[in-house]
């Protein structure tokens, strides 16, 4: 079974920077557009960012255009999440996902893999 793990998420003020990993096998990042959502509390899970197989298509929700980067890195089965400028509305959850399927359906919610996410908490 295909396993995704996050790290890298931690507790910071306002304004500061964090990069969030996910790790993975080879066969998900070899053919996959990976993902990442967000769930903060008493709130639904929301879509944050996604990126192709290849890493030239990226994708973003309009919240974080602009501060945050996804990038993958395919020889080291990995995934990032540079995040900036943080502040405490970006306090989530955070999780990364896999499909074979298209933008649309990730966009929604619907993925293949999930991993168990790694938690972000930005203070005022």
């Amino acid at each position: 079974q295909e396993q995704l793990v996050e790290s890298g998420g931690g507790l910071v003020q306002a304004g500061a920077s964090l990069r969030l990993s996910c790790a993975g096998s080879r066969r998900t990042f070899s053919t996959s557009l990976m993902g990442w959502f967000r769930q903060a509390p008493g709130q639904e899970r929301e879509f944050v960012a996604a990126i192709n197989w290849s890493g030239a298509d990226t994708y973003y929700t309009d919240s974080v255009k602009g501060r945050f980067t996804i990038s993958r890195d395919n020889a080291k089965n990995t995934m990032y999440l540079e995040m900036n400028s943080l502040n405490p509305e970006d306090t989530a959850v955070y999780y990364c996902a896999a499909t074979l399927s298209g933008i649309s359906r990730l966009q929604n919610g619907v993925a293949d893999y999930w991993g168990q996410g790694t938690q972000v908490t930005v203070s005022s």
